[in-house]
């Protein structure tokens, strides 16, 4: 581990070097490369350093526990140390795992009402929001692409776009299954109801990502429906593209132009050709081998929102929090955390 730090290091300050160059920025697009490999690294070789430190720090209070007059206050520099080691150690190990080649994409988010009628279509709606206002805290923006709602407020199905830094990598947990127990607005008895949304988290992909074929790709074009005036009664601009090898059907109807319609469309439907072939290639491991923590595979019930008692659990983690009221505001990063924290851990018990 250590030889490939020290290579690390080296390449980053390779980079240093690079940048500093006067010649290097008569290329805009190379000063863009390196400065986002630089960027990337930066975490790995600053722990890195403090690592050194830290041992350094550690070799010195060793040293000095033979001096009698210093052994004392060695002590307590050596205690101080030892813990700054291992804590540095855990840190760097976990840089050091293979990076999510999808970690700087955005995100195209699917929700869709399950069981339980009128209410999933609601919770689908709530769960939108949640994201939405998370997406607000972290600075990202949302488009959306697509939305089928219903006549009391609820969705059928909504499609939309995060973008920012750092969406997949956050965002990337949430697909599977929501479950929401609480009293429905359309129930006049006062029961608490069970209903479900199902989450779908794509990456983002261009139509190279995903080797799609513009041949394969047939366009229909149709007048939009829902807000929008004037302009989306008289022109057929929304965009529906059908996927002849496997029927898969996408539809993007929010933007004002056909063209741009489209190309929402082609990435959209390169991102689900991307997932399909994605959870293909997991499912030839074997079940024993996919973790729930990152796949979020779709046909699992990961969450549980209770309403009557303000009470969240992620069943993958184990996770139980008692202000749901503040996560249904987009208050998710405990969350998110907690189970980036268990992906890290997984892989590093499957190095070791």
């Amino acid at each position: 581990m250590t030889d490939n730090l020290k290579n690390i290091e080296l390449r980053y300050q390779e980079l240093e070097a690079r940048l500093a160059a006067n010649e290097t920025y008569s290329d805009p697009e190379l000063v863009s490369r390196l400065n986002r490999e630089q960027r990337e690294l930066e975490p790995l070789v600053s722990a890195y350093r403090a690592l050194c430190r830290a041992r350094s720090d550690l070799a010195g209070a060793e040293e000095l526990l033979g001096d009698p007059e210093m052994r004392e206050l060695a002590q307590q520099e050596l205690v101080r140390a030892r813990q700054d080691v291992e804590r540095l150690e855990r840190e760097v190990k976990v840089l050091l795992l293979p990076r999510d080649p999808n970690d700087g994409k955005n995100v195209i988010m699917e929700i869709r009402a399950g069981v339980g009628g009128e209410e999933s279509a609601l919770f689908a709606n709530s769960l939108t929001r949640m994201y939405t206002m998370y997406a607000e805290r972290r600075g990202w923006r949302v488009e959306v692409n697509s939305a089928s709602e219903t006549e009391l407020g609820g969705l059928k199905e909504i499609s939309f776009t995060v973008e920012g830094e750092g969406a997949w990598s956050r965002l990337k947990f949430e697909s599977g299954v929501h479950r929401v127990q609480r009293v429905p607005e359309t129930e006049s008895g006062g029961r608490v109801h069970t209903s479900t949304v199902t989450v779908a988290v794509l990456p983002e992909m261009a139509e190279v990502d995903a080797k799609l074929d513009p041949a394969d790709v047939e366009m229909q074009v149709f007048r939009s429906s829902g807000a929008g005036g004037q302009h989306i009664n008289k022109t057929s601009s929304a965009v529906r593209l059908i996927h002849k090898p496997t029927g898969t059907v996408v539809e993007c109807q929010q933007e004002r132009s056909q063209f741009q319609n489209r190309e929402k469309a082609m990435r959209l439907l390169a991102s689900i050709l991307y997932d399909r072939e994605q959870e293909r290639i997991q499912s030839e491991y074997g079940q024993e081998r996919r973790s729930q923590v990152g796949t979020g595979m779709r046909n699992e019930r990961i969450r549980t929102y209770n309403f009557p008692q303000g009470r969240l659990t992620d069943h993958r983690v184990g996770l139980t929090l008692y202000k749901l009221d503040a996560v249904m505001d987009g208050d998710l990063d405990e969350i998110v955390d907690a189970l980036a924290a268990a992906r890290q851990a997984e892989q590093l018990a499957e190095r070791s």
